[in-house]
């Protein structure tokens, strides 16, 4: 076994071993899974007591039910930050259509750079929800371009909402750095590209038990992929997008024989994030006991240009990485279709032609955030050894986890005596 299938097995292995496992019969949806290097921290109410948000780094905070929390940036004049706030209610707590995260980044003046706002939407249920927002270095804006400290401030999106949770949410707050390019592409938005929805990806589907937070996204490529989702219940998955390429997606719950009377609308969301957790597109599917689904809205090729685009479907497919499905199946459904899980298969398709990065003129905080080579949650607290050769193998087509893990514990084993014989006494 040559090496690039030893680290693609290991990568695997150890990918797998990091979600957390749903036994058979289990009743309550995982927690979410923050990630393991995030660093906790306190939201400051004063831009004076503000902690700073280094880029590349994860870290894990609380959000009041009425106050903001405020955070600090330290920013040149060439580099364009993004932030994100995951905001996770606890389990079981009311939330509001309305209610959700808000996400701000202001200069020094109290000026707004960027603000965007998340919410729960129709299903009224709480689920881990992500905004974003950027400090945007670019020749279209003379806001916000200069050196100094900025501001990122969190809060909920609608406190007062009828029915809004009173108790404070957990929040999982990332950054990252974006150099400029060597040669500016100045700011003209895409030209034409093919909108058309394709056929959905055929085939048996293969089973992938999703993550229960973004640094536990479980990898998916091309294919048709297959996991079972509980009432109450939020999945995490990863698709690797490189520039040039075009992403396509559909959801599918299966039929599960129960009353087709009994209708629950909006039983599935699925949202669409980028590689630096800014929503790009969602989905919302009902139920009625038998099979639904639906594709998200036709999504332009991974471009730099991209963010030029008036509209955020577009803008946000700004950089390749790992794209992020997360689907929440509404509690509602136990109460017409029992407790047990429905079957969820995702038919995801990769268009397009891959093509260069853009020329940065520097490096992007964290290192290949911006690339399929092990970027996106792998470099954020997500993956380990082997993610790269693991990506690729997953875009070729994949391979059986049950067999993959197998051996990637096998080869893990082998390795780890290897490394201990080697050793000085």
């Amino acid at each position: 076994m040559g090496r690039p299938v030893l680290v693609a097995a290991l990568g695997l292995g150890i990918a797998l071993m990091g979600q957390p496992a749903r036994a058979a019969g289990q009743d309550t949806a995982p927690a979410y899974a923050f990630a393991e290097d995030a660093r906790r921290i306190e939201g400051a109410a004063s831009t004076a007591d503000a902690v700073e948000l280094e880029p590349g780094r994860t870290y894990r905070s609380t959000l009041p039910p009425d106050a903001k929390v405020l955070f600090r940036l330290e920013l040149d004049d060439t580099e364009t930050a993004y932030a994100s706030a995951t905001a996770v209610p606890p389990p079981g707590t009311g939330v509001s259509v309305a209610d959700g995260v808000k996400v701000t980044v202001e200069d020094a003046d109290g000026r707004s750079c960027d603000a965007d706002t998340a919410t729960f939407g129709a299903p009224g249920s709480p689920h881990p929800v992500a905004a974003w927002a950027m400090r945007e270095f670019s020749p279209r804006r003379s806001l916000c371009a200069e050196a100094g400290t900025y501001y990122v401030t969190v809060e909920r999106a609608g406190p007062d909402a009828r029915g809004a949770s009173p108790d404070p949410w957990e929040l999982e707050l990332s950054t990252v750095s974006e150099p400029g390019t060597k040669t500016p592409d100045g700011t003209a938005a895409p030209g034409a590209w093919d909108s058309a929805t394709p056929a959905p990806v055929q085939g048996t589907a293969r089973r992938r038990p999703g993550g229960a937070g973004f640094a536990q996204a479980a990898p998916l490529g091309e294919g048709v992929w297959r996991d079972d989702i509980r009432p109450g219940q939020t999945l995490f998955y990863q698709v690797p997008v490189d520039w040039g390429r075009q992403l396509h997606a559909t959801a599918e719950l299966g039929s599960s024989g129960a009353d087709a009377s009994r209708y629950v609308a909006s039983a599935l969301t699925v949202d669409l994030y980028n590689p630096v957790r800014g929503q790009v597109g969602d989905l919302s599917l009902g139920y009625d006991g038998g099979q639904k689904s639906k594709a998200l809205k036709p999504l332009p090729p991974v471009a730099h240009e991209n963010r030029h685009a008036s509209g955020q479907q577009v803008s946000a497919v700004r950089f390749a990485g790992a794209y992020y499905l997360v689907a929440h199946l509404s509690p509602e459904v136990a109460e017409h279709h029992g407790d047990g899980p429905v079957p969820l298969t995702l038919r995801v398709r990769l268009g397009g032609t891959a093509r260069n990065a853009p020329d940065y003129a520097g490096g992007t905080v964290p290192e290949d955030v911006f690339t399929v080579d092990g970027g996106g949650a792998a470099s954020t607290g997500g993956g380990g050894a082997g993610d790269e050769t693991l990506y690729r193998v997953l875009a070729a087509g994949g391979i059986g986890t049950g067999s993959a893990l197998v051996v990637g514990l096998g080869v893990w084993t082998v390795v780890a005596r290897r490394r201990g014989a080697a050793l000085p006494e």
